[in-house]
């Protein structure tokens, strides 16, 4: 992958967008965390608020890569005619001049422990 075609890196969630999910979102991470579907989620967020150790990495990466955060819901919405795929979620995809690539895929971030592990694995595909 060349990183000249990188137009930006699109996260996304396993979740739909609105308040209701965000409440019944944070819910589910404290009441039954083993079942919770979006690791990308966990590791990025607690219950309510961003993972500081996410939320430095993010801003400094900001300055040199694009980053797009969606929920399913808001990705099936914006893409969906675009480009025609279908994703598990969450994922990364990284956008090129003319396509969608997998990023990191969903079997990789369900994996992932914790935020310091994305990182780790965001710098070494960057």
């Amino acid at each position: 992958m060349k990183k000249d075609t990188l137009q930006k890196l699109i996260f996304i969630y396993n979740i739909d967008s609105g308040l209701r999910n965000l409440l019944l979102d944070g819910a589910h991470k404290i009441l039954s965390p083993s079942t919770y579907v979006c690791n990308l989620c966990d590791i990025t967020f607690g219950a309510f608020t961003e993972n500081t150790v996410w939320k430095k990495f993010r801003l400094q990466l900001a300055d040199t890569v694009q980053m797009e955060f969606l929920h399913k819901d808001e990705f099936t919405k914006a893409y969906r005619s675009k480009f025609g795929y279908k994703f598990t979620f969450p994922i990364v995809l990284m956008e090129t001049t003319t396509d969608l690539e997998i990023f990191v895929q969903t079997q990789e971030l369900s994996q992932l422990e914790d935020a310091t592990a994305l990182i780790v694995l965001l710098k070494a595909r960057l």
